[in-house]
């Protein structure tokens, strides 16, 4: 009896965990578009694009230890100061706890900041919000490998 207790709640549990994959999966997906439009964005300095993407409270760490806010990010990538040419993104993984992401990822680039050309290989964490249904870029970090 004991046993079949056990068996009954394993199933229960199993069950539980496939019928909510299903949102864990769109929810991954909604990250994962959220990721791209925001590579696009930074190659294109598309200023609308980044400001909608990311929160008020934006705090936006570069590998030399630099921190931005939201208004800073946006206009050093709008000015050419911060110019990605291309950006590649590797080995992502997206973790989400309720209406929290992270996502981990090695990127790849090359750049043209001030006029100056040059390569960044990078491992980067980013941290999102939803907000009103949208995925808000909250916070970055990255570090060069």
């Amino acid at each position: 009896m004991k046993t079949l207790k056990c068996l009954l709640v394993l199933l229960l549990l199993t069950g539980n965990l496939m019928a909510t994959e299903p949102g864990k999966k769109d929810e991954k997906q909604a990250v994962e578009q959220a990721v791209e439009k925001l590579r696009k964005g930074i190659i294109d300095a598309d200023q609308a694009t980044l400001e909608s993407l990311v929160t008020d409270q934006l705090t936006y760490g570069h590998s030399n230890g630099l921190l931005e806010d939201k208004t800073a990010f946006v206009k050093a990538l709008v000015s050419k100061e911060s110019d990605f040419v291309t950006i590649d993104l590797a080995d992502q993984s997206i973790s989400i706890v309720d209406n929290t992401a992270w996502v981990r990822h090695k990127l790849s680039g090359t750049t043209n900041n001030k006029g100056v050309a040059g390569t960044v290989k990078l491992s980067v964490l980013l941290v999102w919000v939803k907000q009103k249904g949208d995925w808000k870029l909250l916070a970055r970090q990255a570090v060069k490998i």
